[in-house]
């Protein structure tokens, strides 16, 4: 069963271009672990209708074809080279996890 991922993004200011970075890199790895972006959307005050938190600075809809596959994506050899750039760039991050009802 496919499992999605909704992130809520909040980027360290002044470290867009090292999150543009990170993200370039990883984001062709989902296809080798069954993932694909759905979605990916830099909301800005005139696009929110309404907010109760933190506008973030990016959120992404991502599918996996199950969470043995977004485990596996998560451990791969490159994309654990890359972290040192999520950590410099991403102050904060949440994760909502669910399936097609």
């Amino acid at each position: 069963m496919s499992i999605y991922l909704t992130q809520l993004i909040y980027l360290h200011a002044d470290q867009s271009a090292a999150f543009e970075q990170f993200e370039a890199l990883v984001l062709p790895l989902l296809g080798q672990y069954h993932g694909r972006l759905l979605l990916r959307i830099r909301p800005t005050p005139a696009t929110v209708i309404e907010q109760s938190i933190e506008q973030p600075d990016e959120i992404q809809l991502l599918e996996f074809a199950s969470s043995a596959d977004f485990e596996r994506y998560l451990a791969d050899p490159l994309r654990q080279q890359l972290l040192h750039l999520k950590t410099q760039s991403i102050r904060s991050s949440l994760v909502i996890q669910g399936t097609t009802l």
